[in-house]
C-alpha cells in the first residue's frame, strides 16, 4: 500500500511555500530539500520539452535530443494544450 495522497492542507501549504519565494536561490534551496534529484531533473526536463513543443519540434526531435519518452512528450504536449496553463504561464512569461 502506498503513501496516502496529501491533504488540501498540505497542498495549500506546498504552495504557499513557494508564492513566498521571489528568489531563485531560495526556490532551488527548498525543491532540493522536497525533492530527490531525481525529481527535479524530471521535472526540469518536462519544462524543456514544454519549450521545445511550443516552439514546434516534433515528438521524435525532442525524443532524440533529450532522451525523454515519448509518454513523457504526450503528457506534457496534453498539459500545454488542455491542462491547467502552468507551462504556458512559464512560457509566456520568457517571451
Amino acid at each position: 500500500m502506498g503513501a496516502k495522497r496529501a491533504s488540501d492542507l498540505e497542498l495549500q501549504r506546498l504552495y504557499r511555500a513557494f508564492a513566498t519565494l521571489d528568489d531563485p536561490v531560495e526556490i532551488k534551496a527548498l525543491m532540493e530539500d522536497l525533492c530527490t534529484i531525481r525529481e527535479v531533473d524530471e521535472m526540469a526536463q518536462r519544462l524543456d520539452v514544454a519549450f521545445r513543443l511550443d516552439a514546434g519540434e516534433s515528438y521524435a526531435s525532442i525524443q532524440e535530443k533529450t532522451g525523454v519518452s515519448a509518454t513523457t512528450i504526450a503528457r506534457v504536449s496534453k498539459c500545454l494544450n488542455y491542462g491547467a496553463e502552468g507551462y504556458r504561464r512559464i512560457i509566456d512569461g520568457e517571451r
